[in-house]
């Protein structure tokens, strides 16, 4: 890699951070706030209902201390509920709760409100939208392996 696309990805990686940040800071909830970790956990989750605590741990990158803290903090705030594996019943499936699903829309009008107006060709969106889930595939399946076997079921 030469140095101009050295260059190039760090700011594309350090946009797409300070996006983040703003866009996470915009939840003006009525509600109580998720932390990052658990808007992490959360967003699989969402993303994989009945998915397992490992995999969804690996697909976060989060360690298992990390990971744990942040499903007993939305199972406290009732967004996660556990269930057991009917196969296998060492095995506990991880579920959104109808009071995720609630919040998840109210953050869906939230951010979508938040970047009405910024492109409004919903063809470049949809680029856009591809471009950063080919970037999120590759950092979550990418070179070390560790990416989640589940695909995405929403």
């Amino acid at each position: 890699m030469d140095d101009a696309q050295r260059t190039r990805l760090f700011e594309l990686a350090d946009l797409i951070l300070a996006l983040g940040r703003h866009i996470h800071a915009s939840k003006d909830f009525a509600f109580e706030a998720w932390t990052p970790l658990e808007s992490a956990v959360m967003r699989y989750i969402d993303r994989n209902p009945g998915t397992t605590a490992s995999a969804a741990a690996d697909a976060t990158r989060l360690i298992s201390s990390n990971f744990s803290r942040a499903v007993r903090g939305l199972e406290r705030k009732g967004l996660v509920r556990r269930s057991v594996d009917r196969d296998d019943a060492r095995r506990v499936r991880l579920y959104p709760t109808e009071a995720a699903d609630r919040q998840l829309e109210t953050l869906r009008d939230t951010w979508s409100r938040l970047l009405d107006g910024v492109l409004d060709d919903p063809d470049e969106i949809d680029r856009l939208n591809e471009a950063l889930r080919r970037i999120e595939a590759h950092l979550v399946d990418g070179e070390n392996g560790r990416g989640s076997s589940e695909p995405n079921a929403r």
